[in-house]
């Protein structure tokens, strides 16, 4: 027999047992035991019963928690009147929507045997089977912004999104649920957003997928994009908290860490451990307190730090925490544990986090260490030195630390304040006496308000630590328990300068480098649909500069167009490098290598002026035709780099044809820009030739240039070998650089900066009633 009549053979035998061990169809009706005809009421009391009879929480039996899966999607069925309508009509919800009844009795014949139920997935898609575990860190959208936002400037956060019916939610569960139990326990903080509840929230968060995982500190968000396993979460919130929070400790650098207490004003502590790598509690906890703590970490293990465990009596099998203050010979407080709790830590930090005399170095630091007075039982005094850097106060200072070791209370706070730092805080409460110029000074205060107003009394003398200062200041202080009016003077003071505050380019480098670092993990992590507005952004940019360029490269003004009429004479100026001057004055590039300059005449002047389109001038130089060659060169070379402007047309006008008509459009700039008494040698006339006229045909008025006198500057004579570079192939006659042509090219002398001052709109205009006839 054949292998694969065999086959067929085999599965007609079985088909009937599998039909056999099939279960039947699911009914709602019977689930529930109602009838067809019942109505919602009865349906929903129906539930309700079962609901209470095989709640798993209550019903021991091994089967009921299928039990009352199956009434709750009976219940979903029949609570719902188009779900009904569809079971009734075809056997089913009416899940498959699209297929026509036929073709549904046909899927349905076949899969009438195989109900799909999610218990046997064991899918807790309903909320009675789902975990409970993740209620107590759900996030609300002012939850987050008012109070997570700001915590996670003191510990990194984990957060979730999820949703329901979310198959890979469901997966991580197990994970999720050991990590967050283990980073609480660390100090971290774990939240949860429910998507499908808080879309908002998800939206802000950047989430658009479930489930997302994300990482918050100091208000900037970090995605996961690993696989969800334990060593990938841990690793993650670590990489969240800064690289330079524990500074790894031993014999060679442990007196410079201690020694810095002065310069950071902070305690130093010291953490002592067997582990080769500073465990994440250590981290959470030195980012929680790094405002007030410095931290050190000291691996006994490593060889190097043997004189260090035994200096300060180490027990190298137990972890111990040292904090030091003012003096690193020994530690001001010792706490030792074989396994240290994140309770015992805080405890022991919060009540360390200040040294013996701290220095006021902000505002804020004066705030929590003179708390501002809230009732008579709740009065907390500062003893304030006033004092300054060098030698020459160190003996004050140390004599008022032993007085502060000697006599700390929990009313009693001992600070110390450099008055050439904070000098208006100095200022308010010794009012610059004399006596204590250039000396130290005690000063008893009490906050009263977050204003700036303190009462305050000063010791009568200046502060030396003498035996003498010492019981003045003890005697004050008890008379201060009794007699809280002792402190008689009130003053306002100013907040305090940030001394360690860093300075703002240096703030400003950090911003740009963590801008740097979230653009650049964003490009190779985000997904594309958080890229899409950098993408639109990039491609609109290309997009407009690309359009520039074709627009630019196809583009052929009306004025540009080589359409010659009769009367014209081209003049080629072709532009050297080396006049780098002009490409500096003006930014319009020229669109032709050579200047276009028309004849003015009787048969172009309408079009050319009277009718020239609103916004364009007509540039006019008059010459005569002994002057015409060099001063068309000339004329060339000064307006070439205005020849990109569209709205510029370059003409000239013979002032042997057309004189009467120049010198009545002059009478109108007689009084305003008086013509030179310059006169033609050989006609005793007035020589126009040089002269520059900008013509507005439409607003009726025109801007004068008036020619350079020759002998002004004598090195404008050298332009004359400029413009021979510029020249066409062809050889000419004769050269134009004689010493006439040189005078005569000088006229237009600076005829550049007119034409940017033309542009510019800052030139004299004179108006005219009308454009005269050219004859």
């Amino acid at each position: 027999m054949e292998p694969g009549r065999a086959g067929c053979l085999l599965l007609l035998l079985l088909l009937p047992a599998l039909a056999a061990a099939a279960p039947g169809e699911f009914d709602p009706y019977r689930v529930l035991g109602v009838g067809r005809s019942s109505s919602q009421a009865d349906i929903k009391k129906a539930y309700k019963r079962l609901a209470r009879e095989w709640h798993p929480d209550k019903n021991k039996d091994p089967g009921a928690e299928d039990k009352f899966i199956q009434i709750s999607k009976a219940y979903e069925i029949l609570s719902n009147e188009e779900k009904r309508a569809n079971f009734d009509r075809y056997g089913d919800a009416g899940e498959s929507q699209g297929f026509s009844q036929q073709q549904h009795r046909q899927f349905h014949r076949f899969h009438d045997g195989f109900y799909f139920d999610e218990s046997f997935f064991h899918f807790p898609f309903n909320s009675e089977r789902r975990d409970t575990s993740d209620e107590k860190y759900l996030l609300h959208f002012s939850h987050y912004i008012n109070e997570i936002v700001p915590d996670s400037f003191k510990k990194p956060y984990l957060i979730k999104i999820t949703s329901d019916w979310c198959f890979s939610c469901i997966h991580i569960e197990p994970v999720w649920k050991e990590v967050a139990q283990e980073l609480e326990a660390l100090g971290a903080g774990i939240g949860v957003v429910h998507a499908g509840y808080e879309r908002r929230l998800a939206h802000h968060l950047g989430a658009h997928s479930t489930p997302t995982l994300l990482g918050l500190i100091n208000g900037k968000i970090t995605f996961f994009h690993n696989a969800v396993v334990r060593e990938n979460l841990r690793q993650f919130v670590e990489n969240l908290l800064p690289g330079n929070l524990v500074e790894k400790i031993t014999d060679k650098n442990y007196i410079r860490f201690l020694s810095h207490w002065r310069k950071d004003n902070k305690p130093h502590v010291l953490l002592f451990d067997h582990m080769p790598v500073v465990p994440l509690l250590y981290k959470l906890t030195a980012f929680a307190y790094r405002d007030y703590l410095s931290f050190g970490y000291v691996y006994v293990g490593l060889r190097g730090t043997e004189e260090l465990s035994s200096q300060y009596n180490i027990n190298v099998y137990t972890p111990t925490m040292m904090i030091f203050k003012e003096h690193i010979d020994r530690p001001a407080d010792v706490v030792q544990a074989r396994e240290m709790k994140k309770q015992l830590i805080d405890d022991f930090l919060s009540q360390n986090k200040f040294l013996m005399v701290a220095r006021l170095t902000s505002q804020r630091l004066f705030q929590e260490l003179c708390p501002v007075k809230k009732s008579h039982r709740q009065r907390k005094h500062c003893v304030v030195l006033l004092t300054e850097e060098g030698e020459k106060f160190a003996e004050a200072y140390e004599a008022f630390l032993t007085f502060a070791v000697a006599n700390t209370k929990d009313t009693l706070r001992f600070v110390h304040i450099y008055s050439d730092r904070q000098p208006e805080f100095a200022d308010a409460l010794l009012m610059d006496e004399e006596k204590y110029r250039g000396r130290s000074a005690v000063v008893i205060l009490e906050r009263r308000n977050n204003a700036g107003k303190i009462a305050y009394k000063a010791l009568e003398e200046a502060w030396q630590g003498s035996k003498e200062d010492n019981f003045i200041l003890l005697d004050l202080l008890d008379q201060l328990r009794t007699d809280p009016g002792l402190l008689s003077s009130e003053t306002v003071v100013a907040d305090l300068n940030d001394e360690l505050a860093p300075m703002f380019l240096i703030r400003w480098f950090y911003s740009t480098m963590d801008y740097i670092s979230d653009w650049w993990d964003s490009l190779f992590h985000s997904n594309w649909r958080e890229m899409m507005p950098l993408l639109s952004l990039l491609f609109s940019a290309l997009f407009i500069l690309f359009g520039t360029v074709i627009v630019q490269a196809f583009s052929d003004s009306s004025d540009t167009r080589d359409a010659p009429p009769s009367g014209k004479e081209e003049t080629a100026a072709k532009t050297e490098k080396n006049d780098a001057s002009f490409s500096k004055e003006s930014n319009r590039i020229p669109k032709k290598s050579f200047v276009e300059v028309t004849e003015l005449t009787d048969i172009n002047y309408t079009s050319n002026l009277v009718r020239l389109r609103p916004g364009h001038m007509n540039v006019v130089l008059i010459l005569s035709n002994s002057t015409k060659t060099p001063l068309l060169q000339k004329f060339a070379l000064e307006v070439y780099m205005f020849t990109g402007s569209s709205s510029l047309h370059f003409s000239f006008l013979s002032l042997d044809k057309h004189r009467e008509w120049l010198e009545y459009l002059l009478e109108f700039a007689q009084d305003a820009a008086p013509i030179p008494n310059q006169y033609d040698k050989h006609f005793l006339e007035r020589d126009y030739t040089g002269y520059v006229l900008a013509l507005n045909g439409h607003k009726k008025y025109f801007c004068l240039f008036k020619p350079h006198r020759s002998g002004d500057e004598g090195g404008t004579l050298g332009s004359c070998e400029d413009y021979d570079a510029l020249q066409h192939a062809e050889a000419r006659g004769k050269s134009s650089c004689s010493p006439g042509s040189r005078s005569i090219k000088n006229k237009l002398h600076k005829l550049s900066f007119w034409m940017e001052r033309l542009l510019e709109g800052s030139l004299q205009r004179f108006y005219i009633p009308s454009w005269p006839a050219l004859d």
